[in-house]
């Protein structure tokens, strides 16, 4: 079933529009909590299209990015927060909240080796940038340690497309265009076995 692909020509047709940019912001802000594509199929042909204004439209991407990665944090505390009553009912609470009991205690001993963990999560496309906020958000991470490494993480990303852009041309958005299906699959096949791994083991 070719989803992604169909969802990448989407992104196309809205980063030939004569409000391109806006609609970048919107993808870039709506992708850090809860839209499954990833801004740089739009920031690639865009840059294509105007290479002098790759760093340009990078970091407007960056930008509203950040602002959705604070909505994705708000989410992850209060929408956990809300559904407490629910996984009790699932007997998954104890689990749960063990193991966010586990991780909050390894932030307060390991702290700098979890920031790190966040700014390579947020640089990788395997894990989407919405878990990494949700769990930020669950978790407790301290919001300015957390937008920096938001800043990091998603900043090399969106720079680094431009600089191949830049470097490469056209020959970087073919590459991404033909290899978007099994990228989004391959996504979601990790979340899968993340899921699965968590409840197995507990």
């Amino acid at each position: 079933m070719r989803l992604f692909g169909s969802l990448y020509e989407r992104a196309i047709v809205w980063a030939r529009h004569r409000h391109a940019v806006r609609y970048l912001a919107g993808l870039s802000f709506a992708e850090a909590f809860i839209f499954p594509i990833m801004p740089e199929v739009m920031l690639a042909p865009m840059m294509l299209a105007e290479p002098k204004k790759a760093f340009r439209y990078a970091n407007w991407s960056l930008l509203f990015s950040l602002l959705g990665s604070l909505v994705g944090y708000a989410l992850g505390h209060f929408a956990f927060e809300a559904l407490k009553p629910v996984l009790e009912s699932m007997h998954l609470l104890a689990h749960i909240q063990e193991g966010v009991a586990n991780l909050q205690k390894d932030m307060q001993s390991h702290a700098l080796g979890l920031y790190i963990v966040l700014a390579m999560a947020a640089l990788q496309p395997v894990v989407p940038m919405k878990f990494v906020t949700w769990a930020a958000g669950i978790v407790g991470v301290p919001l300015l340690p957390f937008l920096l490494c938001m800043l990091i993480g998603r900043g090399k990303r969106v720079w680094l497309l431009a600089l191949l852009v830049r470097i490469f041309g056209e020959r970087a958005e073919q590459m991404l265009r033909k290899h978007i299906e099994w990228i989004g699959w391959a996504v979601i096949v990790a979340i899968i076995l993340l899921a699965a791994w968590w409840f197995l083991l507990r």
